[in-house]
């Protein structure tokens, strides 16, 4: 005995060879489904004839065989059909095959939201830095192409908050927007509905915006050394550059030039160089410059 997955297979080639091409279209008159369906709404299909027949519908992601009484409704319950997309039905009764086409649709109304944020990580005060997509699903997890509504909110750890909203397209909307000036964790947030989803972006200090060392002596005649700090290294925004940021120190002398690396440690740097008189001591970072000193040679 065939099992009825193999008619349904041979079901399809006879509906779609061209030569009764012509007797399947005037059949499939007889069976009126709906050409939409929206996933999770009930409905009822009339047929007419008596007797038995069997029904077969196959979709994306559902198959159902069900035995019906010709005359009578078919009813379907919310739970039915509940993946979108296109669906073939066929009534077979005997010899004869009745067919019909339609399409099941998302649900209007969102019930998840899949929403990614990036980068994780990245420096305060950058324009349009930040970037986040959200796709719309209901509550079968089909994508709902109708547009819809989603608002952004992207907040500091200060509690200032940057607010954008975005229609979606094809089930997906975008934004940007810029990072914060604050430095620290930042809530990434996208609403629907009432449907939220949230993501973590960390937000660091950006490059030094300006360096300033101070210089004293150390030791005596030829053992006599220069000590240097930095004050407190921050950003143009005020947040402390973050500790391991090298700084750089260079004495510029007659006949040579002494250069040290130091990293940043609780937000300054220190050093010590040989002593010279009439030497020129500078510091920088990265490409920032800082604040040049003449060194007189004194303690």
């Amino acid at each position: 005995m065939r099992s009825w997955v193999t008619l349904l297979c041979a079901l399809i080639v006879v509906v779609t060879v061209p030569g009764l091409a012509g007797h399947a279209s005037a059949q499939a008159s007889d069976l009126r489904f709906p050409q939409k369906v929206e996933a999770g709404t009930a409905f009822s299909v009339s047929t007419t004839g008596s007797g038995s027949a069997t029904l077969y519908i196959i979709g994306p992601g559902d198959t159902i065989r069900r035995v019906v009484h010709l005359g009578e409704s078919i009813s379907f319950g919310p739970d039915d059909l509940h993946n979108a997309g296109h669906y073939v039905a066929f009534l077979v009764s005997g010899s004869s095959t009745q067919n019909a086409q339609f399409e099941v649709t998302a649900s209007h109304q969102a019930a998840t939201l899949s929403f990614l944020a990036k980068p994780s990580r990245l420096p305060v005060n950058l324009p349009n830095g930040v970037s986040g997509v959200a796709y719309v699903f209901d509550i079968f997890r089909n994508l709902i192409l109708q547009p819809q509504q989603i608002s952004f909110e992207l907040s500091d750890s200060s509690g200032r908050a940057q607010i954008r909203s975005a229609t979606s397209r094809d089930g997906v909307a975008w934004v940007k927007m810029n990072s914060a000036a604050k430095a620290g964790p930042a809530q990434f947030q996208a609403e629907v509905a009432s449907v939220r989803n949230k993501r973590v972006i960390q937000q660091v200090p950006g490059d030094p915006c300006s360096i300033r060392m101070t210089a004293h002596g150390l030791g005596q005649k030829d053992k006599a050394r220069v000590a240097l700090e930095t004050e407190p290294v921050r950003d143009c925004n005020g947040n402390p550059v973050p500790d391991g940021t090298i700084v750089t120190f260079t004495e510029t002398y007659q006949g040579g030039q002494s250069m040290v690396d130091v990293p940043l440690k609780r937000g300054v740097a220190k050093t010590e160089l040989p002593s010279h008189n009439g030497a020129v001591i500078s510091v920088a970072s990265g490409v920032v410059m800082g604040n040049e000193i003449r060194w007189s040679g004194g303690l």
